[in-house]
């Protein structure tokens, strides 16, 4: 009779206990308006956690910065009655797999989910109207991030996170490998979108786009190219930092701003090209480039910081006639600069079919390195490479085998 009368009491002590655990595992702050709180740290042992709508009678409003770090949480569910999410809150929870974020929440703050390198996936409610920077940093298993098509100012195709219009790209998920098109509707690829997204081969930009943002394919080690579009104006600092598989670049035309540390450390960079449009090259933005041998400039000579090159292999830039400003670039950038300017001879007699080949003098300033290409029609030109090689002596006799069947052949010299 006693243990009959005693076991139901226990039960309606333990029930009536296990929300007050529930609530201790959470240190908070009340909000100015005494009634709502906001959570401050996460005390308890991790596992599948709800974070409780009420604690100790006043309603849980927000998560602050750092609630969450370093906590051994495996899956999290944020209630409805959150409306904002702080800076780092749940940085370095290496174990978690999963977040529910309910639709309530209106902002996400910056690096909130730095590092968590467990999380597959998220889905933003349509209540998220403020999407933090960084959001995804080191999230190295994450395939997919989706939005509510509810939500008025963030959307999602194929799991990548834009904005509502899609003219901003915000976020690629970092596990995401192969190659990737950017939808032509977009003119901003914002900062940090491809941050250490190391199985990355391609990334076609599109000719809508204007800019690329701060950090933007930082660490894409798996890249070995970029065709960067006529479209874009700008490169922000650091933005492919350490894309060590990157072979060759020509910034275009377009483009007058290069932000620092722009191209730091793309140690697989054989050339580079470099517009007139850039009038001026800032701190290390070609720093660390290990296998750089050639630098050719399209135009005057850029204002430059003295540490904007550093090249482990000695390279040269290289100049056009009727170009200015490079001996104060050689002093002020320690790179050692020479005219480029082959010329393809038509008229000293080497020109034309001689023992069954086709060939002409190639003369310029000695030892400048040049690649003859060749196409069969002006209209429609493809130029193929024919053959790379420096100006031994400032001369070189280039020929080929006569072909009497082509209905045209048109050579011209370029740069490696």
């Amino acid at each position: 009779m006693v243990m009959k009368g005693t076991l139901p009491t226990l039960l309606v002590l333990l029930i009536l206990a296990a929300p007050s655990v529930i609530q201790a595992q959470f240190e908070y702050t009340t909000n100015s308006d005494g009634v709502s709180i906001t959570i401050t740290n996460y005390t308890g042992s991790g596992g599948v956690v709800t974070v409780p709508t009420n604690i100790d009678g006043m309603t849980v409003t927000s998560i602050g910065d750092w609630a969450f770090e370093y906590a051994n949480v495996t899956s999290v569910t944020i209630p409805g009655s959150v409306n904002s999410i702080g800076t780092f809150a749940f940085e370095l929870c290496v174990l978690m797999t999963n977040i529910s974020i309910s639709d309530g929440v209106t902002s996400i703050g910056d690096y909130a989910f730095g590092a968590c390198n467990s999380l597959g996936s998220i889905a933003f409610p349509g209540s998220v109207t403020n999407i933090g920077v960084d959001l995804f940093t080191a999230c190295s298993s994450l395939t997919s991030i989706t939005v509510d098509p509810e939500n008025s100012f963030y959307s999602s195709v194929d799991g990548v996170l834009f904005n509502k219009n899609r003219t901003t790209l915000m976020q690629f998920p970092l596990a995401v490998g192969g190659n990737y098109t950017i939808p032509d509707s977009v003119t901003n690829i914002q900062s940090s979108t491809f941050v250490q997204c190391l199985d990355l081969t391609t990334v076609t930009i599109p000719g809508s786009v204007i800019s690329i943002g701060d950090f933007a394919f930082q660490a894409c080690t798996g890249l070995t190219s970029m065709t960067i579009p006529a479209s874009v104006t700008s490169i922000g600092a650091w933005a492919f930092v350490s894309c060590t598989s990157m072979t060759n670049l020509t910034i275009p035309a377009s483009v007058n701003s290069i932000g620092s540390d722009a191209f730091w450390n793309c140690n697989s960079l054989t050339s580079l090209t470099i517009p007139g449009s850039i009038t001026n090259i800032p701190a290390d933005a070609f720093a660390g480039l290990s296998s750089v041998t050639n630098v050719y400039f399209l135009g005057n000579a850029p204002a430059v910081d003295s540490t904007a090159f550093a090249f482990d292999n000695n390279a040269t830039a290289y100049y056009l006639p009727g170009t200015s400003g490079w001996n104060d670039f050689s002093t002020n950038a320690g790179v050692p600069t020479v005219l480029w300017n082959p010329v393809i001879q038509t008229a000293d007699g080497s020109f034309g079919v001689s023992n069954n080949q086709f060939g002409f003098n190639i003369t310029g300033t000695t030892n400048i390195p040049i690649v003859v290409e060749a196409c069969a029609n002006l209209a429609n030109p493809v130029w193929t490479p024919l053959q790379t090689l420096n100006l031994t002596n400032g001369s070189f006799y280039f020929s080929e085998p006569f072909q009497p069947n082509s209905s045209g052949r048109f050579y011209r010299i370029n740069s490696p």
